[in-house]
């Protein structure tokens, strides 16, 4: 039977993976991490990267463990005496702004053994939207999801442009991805083996689907005004993970970690009083196609 302590493991595993292949990528400079523990029980690896192409990255793993308190119970809408949680969970700023942010996240969550289930997701945030690129992300995000479940897809890419959107902005975060939680084997009709894999599946897409935007877009040329609107872009980045992002609030309502929680901020951001692009940019399109509902592979 799959227990807690396997998945945590997988998902030790998958950030080596992850951090490995990353550091290719960069090709400048390395993870520095940071072991910790939490005083309630386990802890976990902060890894960030600062290289020449990856401005600021983090790629966290986290197994922690204590007791719930009513402020959490509130969040979930759950009862119980403890609470378990797994994941991994990734966030990079890249340099040039014309290679677009990029967000994972996998994890597990217990609180008894009637009350478990598995959430995650990945979701593309462009500075610059290119549509093409929108359809080959979504494209390998549907293929991975059709492994387990054709409906997987249709379901999860909608959960994502709900969540991942700015409410008071009404915009989207970026191109959105696949989104799901609370996955379980009461919801789903799936052994908690195979919803399992389905998320391990989820993490394994992470470094195919973002080399093949980093390596096309990493060496181009970019001009001071296109990196001014990756700070403007990046201020959205920031207000969705402080204002709305459920992650954060967890994070900060289990008395986790506060630097590797929010590792997920860019180094640099700004924000620029009712800032509007001029009609006919790259900058005004990009504006544009931030909305929900844009089927991206048809």
């Amino acid at each position: 039977m799959l227990q807690k302590e396997d998945i945590a493991a997988a998902f030790r595993s998958l950030q080596d993976d992850i951090c490995r292949a990353l550091e290719q990528m960069d090709g400048t400079s390395l993870f520095h991490e940071d072991a910790w523990e939490m005083a309630t029980g386990g802890g976990g690896r902060t890894r960030i990267i600062q290289g020449e192409h990856i401005e600021k990255g983090g790629v966290n793993f986290s197994a922690v463990e204590g007791p719930a308190s009513e402020a959490l119970k509130k969040l979930l809408g759950e009862s119980g005496d403890r609470f378990f949680a797994t994941g991994v969970s990734i966030v990079l700023h890249p340099s040039s702004p014309l290679v677009p942010i990029i967000h994972m996240n996998v994890r597990y969550f217990e609180m008894s053994e009637k009350v478990w289930w598995f959430g995650g997701g990945i979701d593309l945030t462009p500075h610059y939207i290119d549509k093409d690129e929108a359809q080959n992300f979504h494209r390998q995000l549907k293929e991975t999801c059709d492994r387990t479940d054709s409906d997987y897809y249709p379901r999860f890419k909608k959960w994502a442009d709900d969540y991942f959107y700015l409410k008071h902005r009404q915009e989207t975060r970026g191109v959105g991805g696949i989104f799901f939680d609370r996955l379980n084997t009461d919801r789903e009709s799936k052994t908690k083996a195979e919803l399992f894999e389905f998320v391990m599946n989820v993490g394994r897409t992470f470094v195919p689907a973002y080399r093949a935007v980093f390596e096309s877009n990493v060496q181009r040329d970019w001009t001071d005004s296109e990196k001014q609107w990756q700070y403007y872009r990046r201020g959205r980045y920031v207000e969705f993970n402080l204002v709305w992002d459920r992650g954060t609030r967890f994070g900060l309502e289990t008395g986790g970690r506060t630097e590797s929680i929010l590792m997920s901020l860019p180094a640099q951001a700004r924000w620029q009083y009712d800032f509007q692009p001029e009609e006919g940019t790259p900058e005004a399109e990009t504006q544009n196609l931030l909305r929900k509902g844009i089927e991206w592979i048809g």
